[in-house]
């Protein structure tokens, strides 16, 4: 029987699915235990005992056996080939000097082909007990004579060897003295001679990203491609994982290259040959607080007389906010450090004031990382409407006692990520990973937002899940209302999890003791207080299956 406010059949059999006997995160019944998908749509969420009147033979049941459906999670910054680039790469977040660097460059070199280069990612000088870098002829030596590239786990520097060097023709670039340690133009130089791959080798990077996003309860991730980082043609390949004939999470492609007028934007535009969301992501006002290249109002602590660099001016800034404002698309910049956002908002000032601030509001810019900021700041991004696209799990890796933010920042550590500050505010806020920077473990991202260092900045568990699933799909300016929720009418977008409790957990502890209560009626989501994280079942994208875990149907 087909229960009432379920589509009628159309001439065209579509999968009709009913999951049942488990928990659904929905805002149509926070008792819901199952659903039926007819199609790519939620057709029905409710009780078990209704779901026993609408089964018919000619549905899948899916037994949950106490699992959680929940909308999928979107991840709002990541960088696809270099994921799958930095997962088949030298794993360097274990290393803790130069020398185990050097020995781990070494016993890598000995598995390559005779001519392949030592790719590596996750290093973090930082964690050291010496923080003395290799030279580049060290590092030549370790590789057997092959060209080594190291990324820093923050992407925006590297180690390089000596045949690198000379092959990408660092000398006399910005960021180059001669070291191993590259930055800014040679940092770009150094990655893009270290990854000239060919396009069969960079789609299998991507799609090896894409299956791992899969695996982890992902249905979209925001690709924040950028000159700098990739090719058109990377982008390009990106975008066509939508419409090719195997199917992966979304791809949400962004572009980030400065436009100087609204005619130059629509050229840029024209001549990607990709429907791209924006002229938004990485587009660098700054760079990163681990190198050492995010723009500070004050000197670096560890670092007197530094503070960063800024890479565009407020008056290219504004020229690009404005033309995109004229197009009714969306711009954005990476922006990390204090200067480098005060910069950044005084250009939307500038552009609110040539092409009108309504325009520039409706627009819906956006902002990646935005890891400082003061009330002045957060009164001028609720201003303008402006997204920010923050990664909670910056704050899980590098705040608190003794980490990077405090080492790099003095007492300034403790301000980072102000993720509660930004909802009081009314500052409109994603999440994302930054992938390969964070691995994608969105349910890691959430206890992060928990349990941030600075207990002022904690937000609740299912404000930070909205964060990594509606509001993923606002920032990036979707059409459909529904995206993100499993409510009749929703693509039936989603992932089953296997946790091992549902609770409410809110930043203040004081509210735990009554948060399960059923009166409260508020959708529960799993305890995320063991450190463990739920473990991905099934990801479904417009109801076709992404992934499946052996044990789903067993």
């Amino acid at each position: 029987m087909i229960h009432p406010g379920v589509p009628a059949a159309t001439t065209q059999p579509r999968k009709v699915t009913m999951y049942r006997n488990g928990s659904v995160y929905t805002a149509a019944d926070p008792f819901a235990t199952a659903m039926l998908i007819d199609g790519d749509t939620v057709a029905w969420v409710g009780s078990e005992q209704a779901a026993t009147s609408i089964v018919d033979s000619s549905m899948e049941v899916i037994d949950l056996r106490g699992a959680l459906l929940a909308p999928g999670f979107v991840d709002s910054h990541m960088h696809l080939t270099e994921t799958g680039i930095a997962s088949d790469s030298l794993q360097l977040a274990g290393v803790r000097s130069g020398r185990e660097l050097l020995d781990a460059v070494a016993h890598a070199a000995t598995a390559l082909r005779p001519a392949g280069a030592v790719l590596g990612h996750g290093w973090d000088e930082s964690t050291w007990w010496d923080r003395t870098f290799p030279t580049p002829e060290e590092l030549e030596r370790a590789a057997g004579g092959r060209k080594v590239y190291l990324a820093r786990v923050d992407a925006h520097s590297a180690l390089v060897s000596t045949s690198l060097a000379s092959n990408a023709g660092l000398s006399g670039l910005d960021g180059y003295d001669g070291s191993a340690h590259v930055l800014r133009a040679a940092h770009t130089a150094a990655r893009r001679a270290a990854r000239q791959l060919p396009e069969a080798e960079r789609r299998r990077y991507q799609e090896l990203a894409l299956r791992e996003a899969a695996a982890n309860g992902y249905v979209a991730l925001a690709e924040m491609a950028a000159p700098h980082i990739c090719s058109i043609e990377d982008l390009r390949m990106s975008a066509s994982w939508n419409t090719g004939e195997m199917v992966l999470p979304e791809i949400l492609p962004y572009w980030g290259e400065l436009a100087t007028s609204e005619e130059h934007a629509e050229s840029i535009l024209e001549r990607l040959d990709v429907s791209v969301l924006g002229l938004a992501g990485d587009l660098n006002i700054d760079g990163s607080i681990g190198s050492r290249t995010a723009a500070l109002s004050s000197d670096y602590a560890d670092a007197p007389g530094h503070r960063g660099s800024l890479y565009l001016s407020v008056d290219q800034a504004s020229r690009h906010i404005a033309a995109c404002s004229g197009l009714g698309i969306q711009a954005g910049f990476h922006v990390i450090g204090d200067a480098g956002l005060k910069m950044a908002l005084d250009a939307f000032d500038l552009a609110a004031s040539e092409v009108g601030e309504q325009r520039v509001r409706a627009a819906a810019h956006r902002l990646e990382h935005v890891e400082m900021a003061d009330a002045a700041d957060l009164a001028r991004l609720a201003k303008h409407s402006i997204t920010v696209s923050a990664q909670p799990a910056f704050d899980a890796a590098w705040g608190g006692a003794g980490k990077l933010y405090e080492q790099r920042l003095g007492a300034r550590g403790s301000t980072m990520n102000p993720f509660g500050s930004y909802y009081a505010a009314g500052v409109p806020v994603c999440f994302g990973s930054d992938s390969p920077v964070t691995p994608l473990r969105p349910w890691s991202s959430v206890r992060a937002c928990l349990e941030h260092s600075n207990p002022d900045q904690r937000i609740s568990a299912r404000a930070a899940f909205l964060g990594h699933t509606r509001a993923g799909w606002r920032a990036s300016k979707q059409r459909n209302p529904l995206l993100g929720q499993l409510v009749p009418g929703a693509p039936a977008s989603f992932a089953v999890w296997e946790v091992e409790e549902l609770m409410v957990q809110v930043a203040d502890g004081r509210v735990q003791s009554w948060s399960t209560d059923p009166r409260a009626r508020t959708p529960l989501l799993p305890a995320l207080d063991s450190g463990s994280d739920p473990v991905c079942l099934q990801t479904v994208r417009d109801g076709q299956e992404v992934f499946a875990s052996e044990t789903l149907r067993s």
